[in-house]
């Protein structure tokens, strides 16, 4: 086993945010015609991820779901979600260590790796040791499709108590579940994130509307009402969404585990950070 410094992973990523904020906050520059959504075909490749599955068959991502670059990342989650560098970059960094065929590319195939980005506990997919891990599930979606029971909305604190429940079952039913705090951080930029895109960046309220369609079909939910966010998704507005999903989420770690990432398909799982 590899030990390595999460450093690996920061300093890299913060050499690319000059060049990935050249993307601008407003706007995009493609026509809707060359976004209108398309389901992906039988050569195509899909990935755990909801938000990288709905750019790419919207066509803000190559509609194969392959050679995606960091730059194409972040000019995608700029013009389909207003998605800021700052809050993707470091995981188009990490996801480029799980290619298969190129230094600076990966495929939407190559994100399903788990211990990369892709972890257990997820809120649509099944853990690595049970199933499909980038397959929706409508079974794991049950747990965030009930929540937050008499409203409209999806907010923070019904994010926190799903992941609390979903790592609970994960727990329970997977004796492989890897709980760290790695784990945790990306579970609730996750959640964070399906809340902001899909909803109120500033309070991160969701129309439970267009979340399921989000989840369920991968698919922006344009014909239901749902609009690009008119403001742009930075750390500085995602954060305090994280705080509360983080606090009401009620995480503990699973003692005697270490935080790990693979660093290449063939690799073991590395562990990262001071040993």
């Amino acid at each position: 086993m590899v030990y390595i410094s999460s450093l690996f992973f920061v300093l890299p990523a913060l050499a690319l945010l000059k060049q990935a904020s050249a993307f601008p906050g407003g706007g995009h520059h493609l026509s809707d015609e060359d976004h209108q959504f398309i389901a992906p075909g039988p050569d195509d490749v899909r990935s755990p991820c909801p938000g990288l599955n709905a750019l790419a068959n919207h066509g803000y991502l190559p509609r194969d779901g392959k050679n995606i670059t960091i730059p194409i990342m972040m000019k995608a989650g700029n013009d389909g979600f207003n998605v800021q560098p700052e809050v993707i970059l470091l995981a188009a960094r990490v996801s480029t260590l799980t290619s298969t065929y190129a230094w600076d590319a990966f495929s939407l195939q190559d994100v399903r790796l788990h211990g990369n980005i892709e972890h257990d506990a997820s809120i649509s997919r099944m853990d690595e040791a049970l199933g499909s891990n980038w397959e929706f599930n409508e079974e794991i979606y049950t747990v965030l499709a009930n929540s937050n029971p008499g409203s409209d909305n999806y907010n923070a604190s019904s994010a926190g108590a799903v992941q609390h429940e979903r790592l609970q079952q994960s727990l329970r039913d997977n004796n492989q579940t890897h709980n760290t705090f790695s784990e945790m951080t990306i579970r609730t930029r996750e959640s964070a994130l399906y809340l902001s895109v899909m909803g109120n960046a500033t309070t991160g309220e969701a129309p439970k509307k267009f979340v399921d369609v989000f989840f369920r079909e991968e698919r922006l939910p344009i014909e239901e009402g749902w609009q690009r966010s008119p403001v742009p998704i930075t750390g500085d507005t995602i954060h305090p969404i994280e705080k509360i999903i983080f606090e009401t989420s009620d995480w503990v770690t699973s003692e005697g585990q270490c935080a790990w990432v693979r660093t290449s398909p063939g690799d073991d799982l590395d562990v990262v950070g001071p040993q």
